[in-house]
């Protein structure tokens, strides 16, 4: 029985709406588009991101 630790692969601003997906291949978040329009948010905020709200990064394999 062991845990694992795993990192989030999207996040959300909570102020501006920004939302980004991590990009394995290029090793960096990368902003998502809705409808072909990016999610760019606001280029001033200092951007809060909801991962730690809901998301638990510990798993547990048993």
């Amino acid at each position: 029985m062991s845990a694992q630790v795993r990192a989030p692969t999207a996040r959300v601003c909570e102020r501006c709406g920004r939302a980004e997906y991590w990009d394995a291949e290029l090793g960096a978040w990368q902003i998502d588009s809705e409808d072909g329009e990016k999610q760019v948010g606001s280029p001033h905020c200092l951007h809060e991101w909801d991962i730690t709200g809901t998301f638990n990064p510990v798993v547990d394999d048993s």
